[in-house]
């Protein structure tokens, strides 16, 4: 299990399952690729560690973990340093071919590491499976390169173009996060719809609505007032449309804007230049706010201190701050697009993927009625209850005994 530290990062501790002997024959051995729990912890690490944690807490599995160069029978979930993470970009622009050494060097570990424990059934949580002669599961949370090429680095994209097929013709079983997903995998690669699971995710359990007694020493570090900010969470980068958010915001009126800034959470990612001007100007004027990456810790303050969560991406395989913010009881403004329908239901407003205009007319409705939130705030509480990490694990395992059957 893993143990907070109180820092954001999390200290490795043993396990339930025996070390000494191996596991039991009872036990599924499981195989899972856990190199995103070495980075601070986005989605696709928010993932791997909530669902490790809920599979550990039963008997039916005995995990193994591969990080990277080793593996460990330890979760071992603390992220490197932040400062340390930013080093990746660079050694792949200056050191040719970085990825398909590192790729060729972890394909080695990995198959040097099950020679001495022989997993039941792998898991690649993350796209891109390894070669591995038992049965794998392999789960795809968006197709988004194919989808929005324009949206990632051109490296990426032909990093996935190159491997992920290959990849997903590996797989015994496929999970995706979205019904949405699922059908993108039919249509684009005509897979076996049987061979496809969606399983949605959840938040975690400590979102949840708070006071502004237990928000306000944080949020006054940030200068900010409880539910008097509009919140725009995730990776900065080009597919989280965040110039329709700004666009959005700029256009409400003046008063509006001086009483409830804009503020941004999130590591700066691709492609970014063209707005941080724009970014950086309304800082100085007082309008917005630009908090980073924050751990879990600070996130779920600032989450449940918002007057709205503001969602303009232009596709997501799920879309977890939805859940963030409705288990916070945060009224939640979502683009009509990808799997935000589905993991929204009614309990959030949407507008058309892209139109500024739109966004604004919803944040000056939200702004203006105390009604609309105190409604929004009920349903998005009792559409939030529908998801969790314990139906995600439970249908998850049911996933790896298929595989292993």
């Amino acid at each position: 299990m893993v143990k907070s530290t109180g820092t954001g990062l999390y200290e490795e501790l043993p396990l339930h399952s025996p070390v000494a002997g191996g596991p039991s024959r009872s036990n599924l051995r499981v195989a899972v690729n856990a190199v995103a729990l070495l980075s601070p912890l986005t989605g696709i690490g928010q993932y791997v560690r909530a669902l490790m944690i809920e599979l550990e807490k039963g008997s039916a599995v005995s995990v193994n973990y591969f990080y990277a160069a080793t593996w460990s029978r330890q979760f071992r979930a603390k992220p490197a340093p932040l400062n340390v993470s930013r080093l990746r970009p660079l050694i792949a622009k200056f050191v040719p071919k970085a990825y398909e050494i590192s790729r060729w060097l972890q394909q080695n570990r990995f198959e040097k590491g099950l020679r001495s424990w022989r997993a039941d059934v792998y898991h690649e949580p993350n796209f891109l499976a390894f070669r591995f002669d038992g049965p794998t599961v392999l789960t795809v949370h968006d197709l988004s390169w194919i989808r929005f090429p324009d949206t990632h680095p051109p490296e990426r994209v032909r990093a996935m173009n190159r491997l992920f097929e290959p990849s997903l013709r590996r797989a015994d079983r496929i999970i995706t996060d979205s019904t949405f997903v699922k059908q993108e995998l039919v249509d684009v690669f005509g897979v076996d719809a049987s061979t496809v699971h969606d399983i949605h995710l959840a938040a975690d359990a400590t979102f949840h609505p708070r006071t502004s007694v237990e928000t306000s020493i944080f949020l006054r570090t940030r200068d900010l007032e409880h539910g008097a900010y509009w919140l725009v969470l995730g990776t900065l980068e080009p597919r989280k449309n965040l110039h329709v958010a700004i666009e959005a915001f700029s256009a409400l009126p003046q008063a509006v804007r001086e009483k409830c800034p804009l503020v941004l959470v999130g590591m700066v990612g691709w492609k970014m230049g063209p707005l941080l001007p724009k970014i950086h100007a309304m800082e100085r004027a007082g309008e917005l706010r630009q908090l980073g990456y924050l751990t879990q810790e600070h996130l779920k303050l600032v989450v449940a201190g918002a007057k709205a969560l503001l969602f303009p991406s232009v596709y997501e395989g799920f879309g977890l701050p939805l859940v963030e913010a409705m288990q916070c009881g945060i009224p939640v403004l979502a683009a009509e697009a990808s799997s935000f329908p589905e993991v929204l239901g009614t309990a959030g407003l949407l507008f058309q993927s892209g139109d500024a205009d739109a966004l604004r007319d919803l944040m000056v409705q939200v702004f203006d009625d105390t009604l609309l939130r105190e409604r929004l705030s009920v349903q998005g509480l009792d559409r939030a209850r529908s998801f969790s990490w314990q139906k995600t694990a439970q249908q998850t395992l049911d996933v790896y005994r298929l595989a292993a059957a």
